[in-house]
């Protein structure tokens, strides 16, 4: 059947989509406009508009929003053409003959529709019956009662190779095959496919059945089997209990995923309404977008052991591709060896409330994981740290949200491995120290990873404070100005400015727009025949808001650096060199200083300390006076670094 956008929008103009909506609610009119009480959420004051000008209508309060169609798919459960037939008879249009082809896959589909529904009749028949006892004593065991049973459709399948296929002996056995419900191998009789398993619906999103998954009662494997992919059932593309998370979603804002549909089951019961399930996969690309479509930031909880964070993993990884601006993803922590069921089990609701309103963004996720993935003892380690995130950072198809995750991974990397107190003599930031958690040996990783020692010091506060000391101040302006000046340096500087973002005070927006454009131009091919020179980065700096920024930066004087002057017409290639020597050191010197200025700020705070415990503080004076001559090797640096002005 062809349904051209022309037909379609002569459909939706003969409709007065007022008229539609307001046969299921209450409408006012306000103004050209009408206003009513949501259909989609429960509400008292109306925040539900309707345009039938515009011939949309949109709920300020839960965001449902379309025309007479989506009303009509949404609202009453229709099918896309089912909802087209109704609009086009209330408008005296005809619909347009059906494709032969699609008719008889149609009606094929319908036929498939109403195999599966004799199925689930069958299903919930034999529950009830004698048979059933052991699967209701299951049910009732895990909590169940006979209204989520009910409401869910739970059957049971007995064990025995030819019930359905005795049951439903009218129904022609190939389409019995084809709905999943029989197996065929070889040329031997068909078989059922389904015995001795409680039995669950799958439905699609308008309710209907399209196929099913059997939890055994006792033992044997496979513990849960699903249906096979059949022309109505696509594991990849389907989430249990869609049908109902989907309106629950709507008066949440959220919805959670979890790794089965038992564990569904149960919150559904437990007054969680919004909770969908994969069926027998991984979370697939399909799957997350479908779910992006309902909220911004879906939340995923998959059990407490090795398999659920696995899974976990799996979904992140699927997931970093297809971020977009405002669409990611939210993971929820459950107790160890825990699944949802048994934690609204065992601590009611409230208890896993709890655990949603602690869940942590993609990136935390990422981070956590890969920091208890291996001890990080070493500067090799420590490095792999990094290598693993910037690797999953790369993934992401979206140039904005790649260079920011870059950029916060670089800056928490810098916060906890470069924030730490002096150590030696020799080394201004060590490696951090980790020590094994109770129970643990050195070298073992346990649940609960391994965790520092010694906590950063200072305070991230503090080193924001000393980098707005004056000289610090003056060789971030030069460093600026040398960028504007020369911007190919940006890409050879670029983690080391990113990391420093975090300290760049009233010039960190400045610093990150210069990064944005040197990342933009670095990834969009379209930017790659153009030079990023000086008068390029102006100009899209001033698109990204900095001009007044630009000028208070001009306006603060020339520092005195020789990479803070203009590339010559006729370019020295030797003078070029030895500018692009002098910004490398200054880069080293400006991203080092701030942390060795608060490192003999600690240290010598503990001095003093110690002296008035009457400690003799030989240690702390030794450590003290090393620092010291560090930073003043690093003072000198800078004024000679002001003397090589050109």
């Amino acid at each position: 059947m062809t349904l051209t956008p022309q037909w379609l929008d002569e459909l939706r103009s003969r409709i007065t989509l007022s008229s539609v909506i307001g046969r299921h609610v209450k409408v006012q009119r306000a103004g050209r406009e009408f206003k009513a009480c949501c259909p989609f959420h429960n509400e008292k004051t109306p925040s539900f508009t309707i345009n039938d000008d515009k011939g949309f209508y949109h709920c300020f309060g839960c965001g449902a929003h379309g025309d007479a169609i989506r009303f009509m798919t949404d609202h009453q459960g229709l099918g896309f053409m089912d909802a087209v037939k109704e609009l086009a008879s209330e408008a005296g249009m005809s619909v347009p003959a059906p494709d032969p082809r699609a008719a008889r896959q149609a009606e094929e589909r319908a036929s498939l529709h109403d195999v599966c529904q004799a199925a689930q009749d069958w299903f919930v028949a034999q529950l009830k019956s004698a048979a059933g006892e052991q699967a209701r004593a299951y049910l009732k065991a895990r909590g169940l009662t006979a209204e989520t049973v009910q409401r869910f459709g739970i059957g049971f399948a007995p064990d025995t190779r030819n019930g359905i296929k005795s049951a439903l002996s009218s129904i022609d056995e190939d389409l019995l095959i084809e709905a999943g419900l029989l197996i065929k191998v070889d040329d031997k009789p068909p078989y059922d496919r389904f015995r001795g398993r409680v039995m669950i619906p799958i439905r699609d999103p308008r309710g209907r059945v399209i196929a099913f998954g059997g939890r055994i009662l006792g033992q044997g494997e496979p513990k849960y089997l699903n249906s096979p992919d059949t022309p109505l059932f696509d594991k990849g593309r389907t989430l249990y209990n869609l049908h109902i998370a989907a309106p629950a979603s709507r008066q949440t804002g959220r919805v959670v995923v979890v790794e089965g549909y038992m564990d569904v089951i149960a919150l559904a019961q437990a007054g969680f309404g919004e909770c969908v399930a994969p069926l027998g996969t991984a979370l697939t690309e399909h799957q997350i977008e479908r779910l992006w479509k309902m909220v911004d930031r879906p939340l995923l909880c998959f059990d407490g052991d090795s398999a659920g964070q696995k899974a976990a993993m799996r979904a992140a990884a699927r997931a970093l591709p297809l971020l977009k601006p405002g669409l990611s993803l939210g993971f929820v922590s459950l107790p160890a060896g825990q699944d949802p069921d048994d934690l609204v089990r065992a601590s009611g609701p409230a208890a896993f409330s709890a655990c949603i309103e602690r869940a942590t963004g993609l990136l935390d996720h990422l981070w956590t994981h890969e920091l208890n993935a291996a001890p990080l003892e070493s500067p090799e380690a420590r490095a792999g740290l990094k290598a693993r995130l910037n690797t999953h950072a790369d993934t992401i198809a979206d140039g904005d949200i790649k260079a920011l995750y870059r950029r916060e991974i670089g800056q928490r990397f810098s916060d906890m491995f470069f924030g730490q107190r002096q150590q030696s003599a020799n080394r201004f930031s060590p490696a951090p120290r980790f020590s094994p958690g109770p129970g643990q040996r050195p070298g073992q990783k346990g649940s609960k990873g391994w965790q520092r020692r010694d906590e950063p010091v200072p305070p991230s506060e503090e080193l924001r404070e000393l980098a707005r000391q004056p000289m610090s101040d003056l060789i971030l302006r030069g460093v600026l100005l040398g960028l504007l000046h020369r911007p190919a340096l940006l890409q050879r500087h670029s983690e080391a400015l990113s990391e420093f973002v975090g300290q760049a005070d009233s010039w960190a927006d400045l610093l990150c727009a210069m990064l944005d454009a040197a990342h933009a131009h670095s990834v969009h091919p379209a930017d790659a025949a153009e030079t990023l020179d000086t008068a390029r980065l102006m100009t899209i700096l001033q698109i990204k808001g900095m001009s007044q920024a630009i000028d208070r930066l001009k306006s603060g004087g020339k520092p005195p650096f020789s990479f803070c002057t203009a590339i010559q017409q006729k370019a020295d290639e030797t003078r070029e060199i030895r500018i692009a020597e002098d910004f490398s050191e200054a880069i080293e010197v400006m991203t080092t200083r701030p942390r060795l200025v608060a490192a003999l700020s600690e240290v010598t705070r503990r001095f003093e300390t110690d002296l008035a415990e009457n400690d003799s503080g030989d240690g702390l004076f030794l450590e003290q006076q090393q620092l010291r001559a560090r930073k003043q090797q690093f003072d000198q640096r800078l004024i000679e670094l002001t003397e090589r002005s050109a």
